[in-house]
């Protein structure tokens, strides 16, 4: 999709139906704390009908007591000195328990995202932007914090007007429907802010969530785009999106300038105009008492400031709608990772593999693996090579569960790999990456990675087989030693020996090692490679080779070519057959000795 399709879908305002079926599945979150928001919804209503009694009692002392001094008057005085102090305690009490359920439902909401991610396959991640994903979790549900406080907002807004019509009504029918004619033009003000709005506020938060993922690409590309020289390059493509946020910024504030304050401001300027012309008309037979001329005014103020306060509001309600069609996106993704038809108690015993006639692809178009079939049998080790692009690392896919492949089967034990338990494949499977990703935190939590089952004890003797004691040992802290964000202070190589005893204090049956010696520094190859033949003991085992040095000890390799199994054999007899593995091979070893 180009940047003007991109545009073109963002310039689209959200529909009036679709607002509102976001609103009420916001609701749901809402209503988890039904406790805290009803305690909140008895306070504003309580504070909106002393509201209305507060004016009330001084329209009666300025008719009947402003010219007499008596007791009446103190008493009166005093209730209304007594019904402000309680319409102050009742407003701190709505308030907290409104702020203490929206924080709430903020925690309830960012929770059930970080869930969802979680059960969201692989292809998710391929197609979205990690910058992308952290502004809806961030930037997205913050923004719901804002939505809330506007909807307590409106809540007591509705009570007021309503609370405000009432009374007016039962002071002065004829001026209570003077006021009445502006509050269709209210709401059709608000209904043309919405179509408006949401255009500007969707382009607004999609390109804020772009800038996020610039932010990340270039953060994680720092070293590349030095060294390749595109600071400038980089620089300008931001300053692009920053201008274009800016700009779409800028109509927003054209837009509430307009259709806010200002409009409701003058909305209500009229409205007390002609109900004051209304009780000063020259015509009039019966006089007009000052109180009643003061009730209502306050009461046209109540009608009117908690919308104007509404409207000014409706840039968070507007954001929040779009925050929350952008979190249900991710919510409503049904991408999910594969489903096992499990069986209960079913485990993995021996750890034999085969692949039956399988194929699979990535976007369900291109097949990227036809027909693959091979056996492992327990304990054995199978190398598998190719050139980029052949169908290494989706064999390693499929065989993790990470995709779901189509046709064929995988077996497990002789076992269909969907009838296992997901549990029992992530601790009977274990996986060594190229590029190991190392966690914030220490040495052991790296390893052990907060199954608190393993004991320090166990994350010592692991680190000891696959030789990584020598250098841990080595390190101030020991197996307490800082780690920082990617583990920057480690070598390549001490960051795969580390992955090694990760995976093996989790004692897997099964090893799945994707070019797992590929990125090794000169320093720790050989302890790389004694570490990896102690890992693959008594284990069956997977590797993706990129030397093919390393599986020449391997029980079978087979070699793919654009999806298809070409040769299979051990490293001997491929190397008897001078074919594809043998010029795979004679090219490495030219390379080596050049």
């Amino acid at each position: 999709m180009n940047d003007e399709q991109q545009e073109s879908i963002w310039a689209k305002a959200v529909p009036f139906k679709e607002q509102v079926t976001i609103f009420k599945r916001l609701m749901k979150f809402v209503k988890q704390f039904k406790t805290e928001m009803i305690i909140a919804l008895c306070g504003a209503f309580l504070v909106s009908v002393i509201n209305i009694l507060l004016p009330r009692g001084l329209q009666y002392f300025l008719d009947h007591f402003l010219l007499h001094q008596s007791t009446s008057v103190q008493i009166i005085l005093f209730a209304g000195l007594l019904g402000s102090l309680l319409k102050a305690i009742i407003q701190f009490t709505y308030q907290y328990f409104f702020a203490l359920g929206s924080e709430k439902t903020l925690e309830s909401v960012r929770r059930a995202l970080y869930i969802k991610l979680h059960q969201l396959g692989m292809r998710y991640f391929d197609q979205t932007p990690a910058g992308s994903i952290v502004s809806r979790v961030t930037n997205d549900t913050m923004t719901l914090s804002n939505f809330l406080t506007v909807l307590s907002t409106v809540v007591i807004g509705l009570f007021s007007v309503v609370t405000a019509l009432v009374a007016m009504f039962t002071t002065n029918v004829v001026a209570g429907w003077i006021v009445l004619v502006f509050v269709p033009i209210l709401l059709f003000v608000i209904w043309l802010y919405s179509q408006k709005s949401s255009r500007l506020y969707r382009n607004y938060r999609e390109r804020l969530s772009r800038i996020n993922a610039n932010l990340n690409e270039s953060i994680e590309g720092v070293s590349i785009i030095q060294q390749f020289n595109q600071e400038k390059r980089m620089t300008n493509h931001f300053e692009g999106e920053n201008g274009g946020l800016m700009q779409t910024r800028f109509n927003m504030i054209r837009v509430n300038s307009l259709l806010l304050s200002p409009l409701t401001s003058l909305l209500y300027s009229l409205a007390l105009a002609v109900s004051l012309m209304y009780f000063g008309f020259p015509l009039r037979e019966v006089f007009v008492p000052a109180g009643v001329v003061y009730a209502f005014s306050q009461y046209i103020s109540q009608l009117f400031n908690p919308i104007s306060t509404m409207m000014d509001q409706m840039t968070f309600f507007q954001d929040g709608i779009i925050a929350g069609k952008r979190i249900f996106r991710i919510l409503d993704d049904e991408q999910y990772e594969p489903q096992q038809d499990a069986q209960a108690g079913l485990t993995i015993n021996r750890g034999k593999i085969e692949f039956k006639h399988v194929s699979f692809s990535y976007d369900s178009k291109h097949e990227i693996l036809h027909d693959v079939s091979f056996v492992v049998n327990p304990g054995e080790t199978l190398g598998i090579v190719g050139h980029t692009g052949s169908g290494k690392s989706s064999i390693i896919n499929v065989m993790m569960r990470f995709y779901e492949f189509g046709k064929g089967q995988v077996l497990i034990d002789d076992v269909d790999i969907r009838k296992y338990p997901k549990e029992e494949l992530r601790k009977k499977l274990g996986l060594v990456l190229q590029e190991p990703f190392m966690f914030y935190g220490d040495i052991a939590s790296n390893i052990r990675l907060y199954n608190q089952e393993i004991t320090d004890d166990q994350i010592k003797k692991a680190a000891q087989t696959v030789q990584a004691d020598q250098f841990i040992e080595k390190m101030p802290g020991k197996y307490h030693a800082k780690v920082i964000e990617g583990g920057a202070e480690l070598s390549q190589g001490q960051k795969q020996l580390i992955s090694f005893a990760r995976t093996l204090v989790t004692d897997p049956k099964i090893l799945v090692l994707d070019e797992a010696t590929a990125n090794g520094d000169t320093e720790t190859e050989t302890l790389i490679q004694e570490g990896l033949k102690r890992l693959r003991k008594g284990r069956t085992t997977l590797a993706i080779a990129h030397r093919l040095s390393t599986i020449a000890d391997a029980d079978q390799i087979i070699v793919l070519d654009q999806g298809r199994i070409v040769e299979r054999g051990n490293h001997e007899e491929l190397l008897a057959k001078k074919g594809y593995y043998y010029n795979l091979y004679t090219l490495q070893k030219n390379e080596g000795e050049n």
